[in-house]
């Protein structure tokens, strides 16, 4: 199957799906957690995969589960009215942990730098970034926001590989991470985020206030946080000489090849919700 179809696919099933999951408000959204607790939880494992190519490690199972912990904290401090801030605390103290098993148990320490970084990193990446996008459930127009979020990311993603398929091939490797990426995709990119900000803001004004101007930046914001997230993915896979992370995402890859922008950009979406829409979150 051509990666044109496989596109195609995910465009014309797995994303009405997923926008589908956002729009059952049940339990505050009870199954968009699931699945974002499900992607948490897959993303750390392939990311721990990723990283022991080359680097020891904590046991697998501990970091997955300090991981874990962290979606269905902030799932649990939303149904019991708990600030946000806690859930910095789970991540602090899920990181103490992870340092307390290597002092209680290693026997030898010339890794323990590396093991512990790496460990505490997975937990953070897959763990403590995807529950800005769970923060985002509490708001009257949270299904807005979560929508507009994904669809901006996925045009993002889109554009970027529509515009290298068409334009790229004498412009590519400007990007040591990724050296199949061209000035064209990354153009492209920004092109379909923009435009997509513009069209958000013209069909829920209400929701998404402000001049042109507005949507222009905010556009921008989430498009070069996406690229980023995607180029930050690709540094983890050629540092340990891997093509994808997972073979579970039919023309993807793995989860984490699949949600490496989404990662990277919901705490950029959540903030400048905050500052350019006066969306009290915090």
């Amino acid at each position: 199957m051509s990666k044109l179809v496989q596109r195609l696919l995910i465009f014309f099933i797995g994303l009405p799906v997923i926008l589908g999951l956002v729009f059952l408000r049940m339990y505050h959204q009870l199954p968009l957690h699931i699945v974002i607790f499900v992607f948490s939880v897959i993303g750390s494992m392939e990311l721990y995969d990723i990283f022991a190519k080359n680097s020891p490690m904590l046991p697998k199972p501990l970091v997955v589960t300090l991981t874990a912990v962290l979606p269905v904290s902030t799932y649990v401090f939303i149904l019991l009215g708990l600030p946000f801030s806690y859930i910095s605390w789970v991540f602090m103290f899920g990181a103490l942990i992870l340092m307390g098993y290597e002092v209680l148990t290693a026997k030898t320490f010339e890794h323990s730098n590396t093991a512990v970084a790496l460990s505490v990193f997975i937990v953070f990446y897959c763990g403590f970034l995807i529950t800005f996008i769970s923060r985002m459930t509490i708001d009257d127009y949270a299904v807005y926001y979560i929508a507009v979020f994904l669809f901006m990311v996925f045009i993002c993603d889109s554009a970027a590989w529509l515009f290298g398929m068409l334009f790229g091939k004498n412009n590519r490797g400007i990007v040591s991470a990724s050296p199949n990426k061209s000035a064209a995709g990354f153009i492209g990119g920004y092109i379909g985020c923009i435009g997509a900000a513009v069209l958000t803001q013209w069909l829920w004004p209400v929701v998404f206030p402000g001049g042109l101007w507005k949507s222009v930046i905010f556009g921008t914001l989430i498009a070069t946080s996406a690229i980023v997230g995607d180029l930050v993915e690709s540094v983890f896979k050629r540092s340990a000489n891997v093509k994808d992370s997972g073979v579970i995402m039919p023309g993807r890859g793995g989860v984490l090849d699949s949600i490496d922008s989404v990662l990277f950009s919901a705490p950029v979406f959540y903030v400048a919700l905050h500052l350019f829409y006066g969306v009290e979150l915090f």
